[in-house]
Parts: C-alpha cells; structure tokens; sequence
C-alpha cells in the first residue's frame, strides 16, 4: 500500500510538471533563488526545506556500503584512474543544487541567487558570503572562476562540451561572475550551475592532470575523507563545521555521521558480505531473489527491512551493445540479426521467473518516450522528414523488438536473423557462418568479473547463437581492465547501461553525439555517428516549449532504437534496498525514486 501511495503521489507530481506553461522559467531578468528547465520552480523563496528531505531528522549513525570493484584515485574529475563516484557528491558542491522531486530543477546552493538573459543567453551567479570550503576557507569568485576554466581545460571530457560553449567568462562583482554563450542552447545556464568547484590553493603547484591518492581533495561538502587504503575501502566522515548545514536546501539532508565503502574484487562476495552484516545496506535487481532469497536469519529477526521504493524515471537503457566501429557490426543487417537471436522471453524467464518487462525504447515508460511499432506522427515526423533519405526502417513506419514463443529454440527468431545474416553477405556453410571470402563471422563479448548475472545471460545467447554458426569469445576482466578496454572503445560487444532522465540535455551529446564518437572516455560506446541525432539533440536543447522539447526526445528516441545499437533487456520502476532497520528515509518519495540524492543524503539513523 505504501508503495502504490507514494507512486500515484509522484505521478501526479509528474504530470503536474508536465502541464506547467512553457514560459522561460525561473530567473529571468533578475535574481531569483532557483530556475526551472521549464516552468517556475515548484518551491518558493521562503521554502523551509525540500520535499523530499525530513527537517527533522537526527543526526548521527553511520551507513556501510559494499561496492564491487576497486579505486587507486581520489581525483574525480579527471579520465585518468578509478575513483569512487560517490566522492564527487558527497565531498563537493557546486553553485546550484538539483531537487529530484522536479523533472529539472536547480535551487542556489553556493549561490544565493541565480539570473538569466531574456533567451538564456547568459546566466549570472552571486555567492554566498558564508560559503566555505572544509578547512574553513572561504569561497571566493577566483576559485569558482579556476575551477571552470581547469574542468574544462583539462578535466574529464563530460566538463569540456560545455565550456567550449562558453564565449566570455567574466567577475561582474565581489562576489558574482557571468557565463555569456557562444550557442543558442536553453539549458546550459542550468547545466553550468552544476559544475564542481574547487579550492585553487590546493593544485597550485601539482599537475592536476595526474591520478593517484597522494593529494586528499578539499571541498565545500558535508563530508570529508576521514580514511582509505587503496581498493579497499574509503570513509566518509560528516563535517561537524559544514558551512551550509542550516540552509533550506540542505535542512534534512547529510544527516549521517559516517559513510564507508567497502570495496570487493567479486560482485558475487557483495551479497554475502550484507548477509554477514559486513554491510548495512544492498540494491537487488532480481525480483526472483528479492522474493526467494531475503529470508536468512537477520531478516527473519526483523533486524533487515526490505524496502521498496517507486520511481517515474524513464527505463534508459541496458543490456548488450555493439561497437559500429568494428566492421563486424557496422551493418544494421547484422545487428537487427542479433537482436532476433537475443531470446529475450526466455532468458527473462529463466533468470527473472518472466517477472520483468522488456525495454522498449531508450525513453520508454515516460512521455518522452516513443510508440513502440507506431509510424511517427505530427511535429516528431516533421523533425525527421529532412533526413528521411538517411534513416534506418522502422524509424519512420514504427520499429517493434521481436517477441519469441518462449521456447529456448526461438525458431521464428532465428530464421529471421540467418535471412537477415544472408542480406548482409553472410552465410552458413559447413555449421560456421561465413563471409563470401570465406572468413567466419565471430566476435567478442567482454564482460566485467564478477557480473554473475550477465555471464548467465551471456552463456544463454552464446548457446543461441551457435544455431546461426557463430561461436562468439567471451571474455573476462577485472574492473581496472574492463575500465581501460571500455573507455577506449576496445570491445566488439559488451554490457551496457545509460540512466536517463526526465529532463535529458546536453549529457546526450556526450552519450551519442558524433563529435564525441571517436574521443576515449565519451560515453558513446556504440560510436555511432549519425547528422539526424546530432539534429535532434540541438532541438532539444534550443526548444521553446515544452511540447516541442517532447516532440524531439521522441524523435531522438526513435533514432536510437531503430539504430539497433543496443540489445535490450528488462526494467522495473522499483527499486529494491534491503536494509539494517535502523536506518530510516523520509516519507515522501522523490520524482526519481532511489536516485543521485536519495541514498544516502536523506536517510537518517535512528535507534
């Protein structure tokens, strides 16, 4: 009941959103204390604290996290080495914060005030006097300043795209600078509210190009690196001299004493170190073990609570995906071929008892997203008229995933994919499927150690795949290799996820943009390359209203799927935390459920 409560509340919340009138939204013209994608904030200047977060909550406990993996870096904001995620969100800030109670919306955090251009064409920042870093320093505009030009000079590339949009960065007084761009992009004044700043005086003298943990970072966080050994664990110790601790923004959040992240070489070690209470809390994603699994002793004592906790985000995407760079999948042909072969009702029910629905699109289970097996329609058909010439089937006329009978033979799938293999010049002869030339059509599939799931479904479509005389190598590495091949696009095959949101923007050029398609470290794994989407994405960034602003995301979405990029798998729109049942969080679930600020910014430790 409280599960179905808390999703038709954020429903509503979502549509609400979603009816606002497509005005500029937050900001314009004069200094306000947030700004809205679209729209007015949902929050006024006098809220007392996020919706989402409880004022009241106490401080102190602490929360134990095992993580599968390891990191040899402290330096989060760089490509070089392996850092733990979390420390760029617990240890710094930035100008503005994000409620994810709201599609989009940022509220000042080092900033009191935000403002914009009539067109957004520039966004003004004033600091708070009372901003400090850790050490107690304060926040000056030289350090904000610093952190912008050396994130986007010679940060990780997901700062550059930004900066270069940048004309003129300029100090407009004691404590307030302007950003003036070079483009007709809406969203950058949101997006470059959320850059991390740092304290200049700490890197004066080292190269801040250079990964390692010799330099312990300084921040303005609640938190503070309190420990560490290298991949083994991290310590996070709440600042008791945090600077902003009384502001709204903050007020019900950080309430936790201690954050620990105990690092494990093996995922399968993960589970069992929460069973053995080695840990406090754990994500599952198999229904079938949430259901069948949870009943060890601390469970039965009530001293592990299972939680779960609802979201309205769309699916993203997740599961296999295919790197056109390598000729062995530049053709859709191919690719369309191993998405028939991919047994996915199978394979969910196998693994997932059939409990789970298949992703449908990269938007899907949100307004953004397409209608599967639907032609495109209205302002989303005039969107990608221009480039109808260029465009994959099913893109226009409606792209449908295939549904196999459930049998592990798949023949209507299989005899699909040998007629789709023979288009491409493919063919099989003597059992091995083979080129004219002779040459057999075999590939890689690079997984992670540890990742038990996904070498269960590997094993699955390999077993399918023999059908069509293709014997694919499967290959295993640990999570410093994984990184390294995948960073560098060194793969032909692997597993693959992109969270998306309700309010996606300028990330999209950095996940399938063309001019990123080629850069180490972009998030465009299957380097694709393709004007339309390059086109879509820069409607939506440029649009108007909010109805336009759908039209190209559903466009885009299209773009993507008929791609036939990824293989898809499942989705669920819960969440499952199992947790010590000391450990609290609030009443109102957030628009994006268990999500970046939710755990665990808001939860709390009480006896």
């Amino acid at each position: 009941m409280r599960t179905e409560f808390f999703a038709h509340i954020a429903r509503i919340a979502f549509i609400a959103t979603l009816l606002l009138p497509a005005l500029p939204g937050g900001a314009l013209g004069e200094p306000s204390h947030g700004i809205a994608m679209y729209g007015e904030p949902a929050l006024a200047a006098d809220f007392d604290h996020l919706p989402q977060a409880n004022p009241d909550a106490p401080k102190g406990g602490r929360i134990v996290f095992a993580e599968s993996g390891s990191f040899d870096s402290l330096h989060p904001f760089i490509r070089k080495g392996r850092t733990p995620w979390q420390l760029r969100f617990m240890v710094f800030e930035s100008l503005m914060g994000r409620s994810y109670d709201e599609p989009f919306t940022l509220y000042g955090l080092l900033a009191e005030s935000i403002e914009t251009g009539p067109d957004r064409e520039w966004v003004e920042f004033t600091l708070r006097p009372e901003a400090r870093f850790s050490d107690g320093s304060p926040v000056t505009i030289e350090d904000v300043m610093w952190s912008y030009r050396i994130l986007g000079e010679k940060g990780h590339p997901r700062y550059r795209a930004a900066w270069e949009q940048v004309a003129r960065m300029e100090q407009t007084g004691p404590r307030s600078l302007r950003f003036t761009f070079a483009t007709d992009d809406r969203e950058l004044a949101l997006i470059i509210g959320m850059r991390p700043i740092l304290k200049k005086a700490q890197w004066e003298g080292r190269d801040f190009t250079a990964s390692g943990v010799d330099v312990v970072p300084i921040g303005t966080g609640p938190y503070v690196i309190d420990d560490f050994e290298t991949g083994r664990y991290l310590v996070l110790r709440r600042n008791p001299d945090y600077w902003g601790r009384d502001l709204p923004f903050m007020r019900g959040q950080a309430n936790l004493d201690e954050i620990r992240y105990d690092f494990y070489g093996d995922g399968d070690v993960v589970f069992e170190a929460f069973k053995a209470g080695e840990a406090s809390t754990y994500r599952e994603a198999n229904p079938v073990k949430w259901e069948e699994q949870y009943d060890f002793p601390a469970v039965r004592r009530g001293d592990i609570v299972k939680s779960d906790i609802p979201h309205q985000r769309p699916t993203g995407i997740k599961g296999f995906v295919m790197n056109t760079r390598r000729a062995v999948f530049a053709d859709w042909r191919v690719r369309e071929a191993m998405i028939q072969a991919f047994n996915f009702e199978f394979i969910n029910r196998t693994i997932n008892d059939g409990r789970l629905p298949r992703i449908q699109s990269y938007f899907h289970n949100s307004p953004l997203g397409m209608t599967p097996c639907a032609p495109a329609e209205g302002r989303v058909a005039e969107l990608l008229a221009p480039y109808a010439g260029e465009l994959l089937p099913g893109t226009l006329e409606g792209y449908c995933l295939p549904v196999s009978d459930g049998s592990e033979r798949n023949r209507a799938g299989i005899r699909k994919a040998l007629k789709l293999m023979r288009e491409a010049g493919w063919e099989v002869k003597d059992g091995v499927m083979r080129n004219a030339a002779g040459e057999p059509f075999t590939f890689e599939i690079l997984l992670s150690q540890g990742a038990t799931e996904t070498r269960q479904i590997v094993d699955i479509y390999t077993a399918a795949l023999k059908r069509l005389g293709i014997s694919p190598t499967v290959t295993l590495v640990d999570s410093a290799q994984y990184t390294e091949r995948s960073t560098n696009f060194d793969f032909d095959m692997t597993w693959y996820r992109r969270a998306l949101s309700l309010s996606p923007g300028n990330e999209q050029k950095l996940y399938w943009g063309s001019e990123v398609a080629d850069q180490p470290g972009s998030r465009n794994w299957m380097g694709v390359k393709s004007p339309a989407i390059d086109a879509m994405i820069d409607a939506m960034l440029t649009s108007q209203s909010q109805e336009d602003f759908r039209a190209a995301t559903r466009a885009l979405d299209r773009l993507l799927t008929a791609g036939r990029y990824v293989i898809p798998v499942w989705y669920t729109n819960v969440s499952h935390i199992a947790h010590v049942k000391e450990l609290r969080y609030p009443d109102h679930i957030p628009l994006y459920g268990d999500w970046l600020g939710f755990q665990p910014d808001l939860w709390w430790w009480e006896e």
